[in-house]
């Protein structure tokens, strides 16, 4: 590599801020690891400090608390997922989700974690329960406005309700997870395909 080139190349984070930026995100994975086990309640930064091989006041340094540390784990997670479904384009809701059922199958950790944690998120008093009925009701008011434009355009059954079979895509997608994380040998992928068939798709869809 010529002198050039190594100027040109990007830089990595070294020295100290590198080493508390490995650590932060090493308590981040092992925190996934606790919470999808034994949800945001049953965790304890105790247990997430002993994995990683720090005290409990060590991880406070990175994070000032249990729900802190809960909301990056979560943030994380989303990241992931959204980059799973790719950019967001007009009409493409349906192949977005399946993707996002396509990934959740290679990532069992965050998997567990959604659904444990949107389960625990039903109680007003968990620190998600806000958080969780927004991005419902918001993914619900997205899905029906993309629904009814591929009704317009024939790629979407005309007969189907837009308001409910945005709610339903969740449920379903949901449904089919929770499972798969009972019995491995349930086929999230195939499952969801047959949904969007039967339930959404017209039976002559436009080429496009």
């Amino acid at each position: 590599m010529s002198t050039d080139e190594r100027s040109a190349a990007p830089r990595r984070p070294r020295g100290p801020y590198a080493t508390g930026q490995a650590r932060r995100q090493a308590i981040v994975d092992e925190a996934l690891a606790v919470f999808s086990r034994t949800g945001f309640h049953g965790g304890s930064l105790r247990e997430i400090a002993k994995r990683v091989g720090v005290t409990p006041a060590g991880l406070l340094h990175h994070f000032a608390d249990k729900e802190e540390l809960f909301a990056e784990v979560l943030r994380q997670r989303d990241e992931k997922v959204r980059a799973a479904a790719g950019d967001p384009a007009e009409h493409t809701l349906i192949e977005q989700a399946k993707r996002v059922v396509a990934h959740n199958r290679t990532s069992r950790g965050l998997t567990s974690l959604y659904a444990i944690i949107s389960a625990e998120a039903t109680d007003p008093d968990h620190p998600s329960h806000a958080d969780f009925a927004a991005r419902y009701r918001d993914r619900a008011a997205e899905a029906e406005q993309i629904l009814r434009r591929g009704q317009v355009d024939g790629e979407v059954r005309d007969d189907v309700d837009p308001a409910r079979a945005a709610r339903l895509i969740s449920a379903v997608m949901d449904g089919i997870q929770l499972q798969w994380l009972l019995d491995d040998s349930v086929d999230m992928v195939l499952l969801f395909d047959e949904f969007v068939a039967r339930y959404l798709t017209p039976a002559t869809a436009p080429i496009r």
